[in-house]
């Protein structure tokens, strides 16, 4: 007997399909960049941003795991990011520390993007919550689980462009040409 999931194709159709569609292709072209890299590589800053590639993937899991937990749970599961214990977690979110390997990032991220296509597929997509009070938020603004969803794509499309860019400059690489 076979049993299907909320993320099997043959059981999504329309917009949740889509998003999801659109979800993977765009981590697809983010991790692009990181395949044959060593850590060390993975560790690299040669452009003249202070990002490596191991840093990105770093940030679109802290990304789409704060943003999976907004929501759930709404605005106090974001973090503050004017307190300075938060803002310097945010910084490391952007690093590839000594102590990491570009495998675990990999993984790491692999399993976030696994909870966020569940929930995807499962959570009311006109569900809204209430930003969190910060500059760069309309007060009383609310997005939607759908919109959400639509700033992760673009999240990890912005970053996928820039994993690219600092692979071409390690080595040549290049994801697409």
């Amino acid at each position: 007997m076979t049993t299907t999931t909320a993320l099997d194709p043959a059981t999504l159709t329309g917009e949740r399909a889509d998003l999801l569609e659109s979800l993977r292709k765009h981590r697809f072209f983010l991790t692009l960049p990181a395949r044959g890299l060593t850590d060390d590589q993975g560790r690299l800053r040669p452009t003249a941003s202070e990002l490596c590639i191991g840093g990105i993937v770093k940030h679109v899991t802290q990304a789409e795991r704060n943003w999976t937990r907004f929501i759930v749970h709404g605005p106090d599961a974001l973090p503050d990011h004017t307190a300075p214990e938060v803002l310097a977690d945010w910084l490391d979110g952007h690093t590839m520390r000594d102590d990491e390997t570009l495998a675990g990032i990999l993984e790491n991220y692999e399993a976030q993007a696994r909870r966020t296509d569940e929930l995807v597929a499962t959570t009311d997509l006109d569900a809204s919550q209430a930003l969190p009070p910060a500059p760069w938020f309309e007060p009383g603004a609310r997005w939607s689980a759908r919109r959400v969803v639509l700033h992760l794509i673009a999240e990890i499309a912005q970053h996928a462009g820039h994993a690219d860019i600092i692979r071409e400059t390690i080595d040549g690489q290049k994801s697409m040409g």
